[in-house]
């Protein structure tokens, strides 16, 4: 097997002395994995780092085997969030639930445009609020497709709080999420739609698989209280 694409970094660990596993998430291919060789060099390790953008090459003598990338930088990421503590907790939330969720070689593209328009907005001072979307659109994107407008159950005009039933269960969302562009957001509403949006993704995704939701992704929560 042989191809070539653009992905994003979402994992590494090291496999011997001087390479490493490779995981990144593909506009055509999906979540893939493969060894790196050279990958703990000073001149490769630099640039393979959490969603960094890369040029691949696969390689692989079975469809059953792990593979081999060959790795070129296409975009830095790294440099918008290293010093951040909150981008830090962002990135290493998504590369999680990302890594979790995708199954192996499956094409996601409206996921992966998602991530890319996401990542572009990183240097802007409303981040929170695209990556929240990005959750958002994430859970829709994997099949569970909601309106949010079409599921309101109490709206007062005075509250940043309204209340909208999904498959018979009731959530507490912030109104910001219904009437954008309306609302002035704070780290509150960012919280509060974080709750929101955990609360699905457990319900839809981990809690019916019995898998643990990510400390991560928690600790990305709990840094906008």
């Amino acid at each position: 097997m042989y191809w070539q694409d653009e992905g994003f970094i979402i994992s590494k660990k090291k496999f011997r002395e001087n390479a490493i596993i490779l995981e990144v998430f593909t506009n055509k291919f999906g979540k893939v994995s493969g060894i790196v060789y050279g990958g703990n060099s000073r001149k490769i390790k630099n640039y393979l780092q959490l969603i960094n953008k890369i040029f691949l090459v696969y390689k692989s003598k079975s469809e059953n085997k792990i593979g081999y990338f060959t790795t070129e930088l296409v975009k830095p990421i790294s440099p918008r969030y290293f010093g951040d503590k909150n981008k830090i907790l962002c990135v290493n939330s998504l590369s999680s639930i990302l890594r979790i969720l995708l199954p192996e070689n499956q094409s996601y593209e409206k996921i992966y445009m998602s991530l890319n328009n996401l990542l572009n907005c990183f240097d802007e001072s409303n981040w929170p609020t695209h990556y929240l979307n990005w959750e958002l659109e994430l859970i829709n994107n994997l099949g569970f497709g909601f309106e949010l407008n079409s599921k309101i159950l109490s709206n007062d005009d005075n509250q940043k709080i309204c209340n909208i039933s999904i498959d018979n269960i009731v959530y507490k969302i912030p109104t910001f999420l219904i009437k954008k562009n309306k609302i002035k957001i704070d780290h509150k509403d960012i919280y509060n739609g974080l709750l929101f949006s955990r609360s699905l993704m457990e319900n839809k995704f981990f809690n019916p698989n019995n898998i643990k939701f990510p400390y991560s992704r928690i600790m990305l929560e709990r840094s906008f209280l």
